[in-house]
C-alpha cells in the first residue's frame, strides 16, 4: 500500500518537474513499504539514502531552472530546500548511527513536507513558468 498516491493535482505541467516529483513519491513509497513489511535497517537505510540523494539532485535541478528563468522567489524556494535537506540529513545521521529507528512520524514528516512543497511552493513556480514564452525546463 502506498503512503502517497500520485494524483493529477500534483502535476505542475512541467514535464521534468513532474517526472522528478513522481520519482520522489515513488522513493517515499518504497521506504514506507520497507517500513511496513519489516525490511532490515540496511535495506531501509539504502532507500532512505537514495531518497536523500535524489532530493538533492532534484532541488539542484529545480533551482537551476528557476535561476535561468529569473524566478523572483528563487532565494525563498532555495531556503525551503535547504531546511528540508538539513532535517533529512539529521534523520539519516541518527538512523545510520543507531540513535533512532525509522518511524511513522519520520515518514509522515517527509510525506507532509513533500506534498506541501509540490502543491504550494512548486505550484507557484509552475504558474510563473507557464506564463513565460520560452521557459527553460
Amino acid at each position: 500500500m502506498a503512503l502517497v498516491e500520485w494524483q493529477e493535482m500534483f502535476e505542475l505541467g512541467i514535464d521534468e518537474f513532474d517526472d522528478h516529483h513522481k520519482h520522489l513519491v515513488n522513493l517515499l513509497n518504497m521506504t514506507y513499504d520497507g517500513f511496513t513489511c519489516g525490511a532490515s535497517n540496511e535495506e531501509l537505510g539504502a532507500v532512505l539514502d537514495e531518497l536523500a540523494d535524489y532530493a538533492t539532485y532534484h532541488f539542484a535541478a529545480e533551482e537551476y531552472w528557476m535561476g535561468v528563468n529569473e524566478y523572483p522567489e528563487l532565494s525563498k524556494h532555495s531556503r525551503e530546500h535547504e531546511k528540508f535537506c538539513n532535517r533529512l540529513t539529521e534523520i539519516l545521521n541518527d538512523f545510520h548511527n543507531g540513535n533512532d529507528c525509522l518511524s511513522l512520524e519520520v515518514l509522515t514528516f517527509i510525506m507532509n513536507w513533500l506534498t506541501h512543497h509540490i502543491l504550494e511552493t512548486d505550484a507557484d513556480y509552475g504558474y510563473f513558468a507557464r506564463g513565460l514564452p520560452n521557459a527553460v525546463n
